[in-house]
């Protein structure tokens, strides 16, 4: 119990300190008009560096500690994290076909790129009884397809239901029958490869890590419920000064609730149905990534500086808690008797 407790401490000053430290600094770089586009990659990192750094000091001695792998994880975590702060200390734009780059984006964004590389070739190496005993194998294939194929058509869904409430639905159609966008599509996922470490940083800490310890201490429902307002909160620096304004900050907040929730308990069925951490991994980056494919512009641009009124949130909430929260009246959410 003593171990358990050290290292969700860990893991909080990890996930949570660093991450609102460096809410200072963004908060530093917005007043200053500098890009903090290096901030929301650095920081879904965190989490999983959080857990790492957890158990390279409580279970050191335990010969099924994939070592090489944590440390490498925690390594590039450190050096984004002195990217992210450099960004706003330090910055400089490069000129690139007549647009500006921060140098420091640019700079981080090749790090993820060859982090994620070497990300899989340490993952390989860790070897079945390693990656078996600290959550990173994967299996159930079969059912796991079918969780990330009912995502892909429950996102769709949600598209087409709010692209209907605001009178659009021509729009969606042209966005759909578009070729551009199916391309686009096929071109996102390959990028899945060599963008892993941020995906997997954040569902290593949510799913793996904190869902099984809240749910032991607040039940299947209440324990991943929490664990949604947990995740909605550790948004709120890049809420205020990354996807809207810090005017609407406090309107992404309560949107991000929404969206944390209920996806959350989506996350955790799949997590839970197939005990396979690379479901909710992938359904996170296509969760990310369809945004930017399916709202026509095919540029990451439509994430930054979004408009977010509080007459959109109840609508949201309705229609996500439909489309994903109708999982926690399953079997797996059904409280375990002792």
């Amino acid at each position: 119990m003593q171990t358990e407790k050290k290292q969700l401490l860990i893991y909080v000053i990890v996930a949570y300190g660093i991450t609102y430290v460096q809410g200072l600094l963004m908060w530093y770089g917005y007043g200053k008009d500098l890009d903090l586009s290096a901030f929301p990659k650095a920081q879904m990192l965190y989490p999983a560096a959080g857990v790492m750094m957890a158990y390279l000091i409580t279970k050191k001695e335990d010969k099924n500690l994939p070592k090489t792998f944590y440390i490498f994880f925690v390594a590039l975590t450190a050096v984004l994290v002195v990217c992210t702060a450099a960004s706003v200390l330090a910055p400089k734009n490069i000129d690139l076909m007549g647009t500006m780059f921060s140098q420091w984006g640019l700079i981080l964004e090749c790090i993820m790129i060859g982090g994620s590389v070497i990300f899989w070739l340490l993952l390989l190496a860790s070897g079945n009884e390693k990656c078996r005993v600290y959550g990173l194998n994967s299996g159930h294939w079969n059912i796991s397809v079918l969780m990330i194929l009912l995502f892909i058509g429950l996102y769709l869904l949600r598209f087409l239901i709010a692209s209907a409430f605001r009178g659009r639905l021509s729009e969606f159609g042209k966005i759909i029958a578009n070729p551009a966008t199916w391309s686009m599509f096929f071109t996102v996922l390959m990028n899945f490869f060599i963008s892993v470490v941020a995906f997997f940083g954040e569902e290593y800490g949510w799913r793996y890590y904190l869902q099984p310890l809240l749910q032991k201490k607040f039940g299947m429902k209440g324990g991943v419920i929490l664990l949604g307002c947990v995740w909605a909160v550790w948004h709120l620096p890049i809420d205020f000064f990354y996807y809207t304004t810090p005017d609407m900050g406090l309107t992404a907040l309560a949107s991000q609730f929404v969206t944390c929730i209920s996806l959350g308990l989506f996350m955790a069925y799949t997590y839970m149905k197939t005990q396979n951490i690379w479901v909710p991994i992938i359904i996170h980056f296509l969760n990310n990534n369809m945004a930017v494919v399916f709202s026509g512009t095919y540029s990451a641009d439509v994430l930054q500086n979004q408009q977010i009124h509080w007459g959109d949130i109840p609508v949201a909430l309705v229609i996500n808690l439909l489309l994903f929260g109708w999982v926690i009246f399953l079997k797996s959410f059904k409280e375990k008797k002792e």
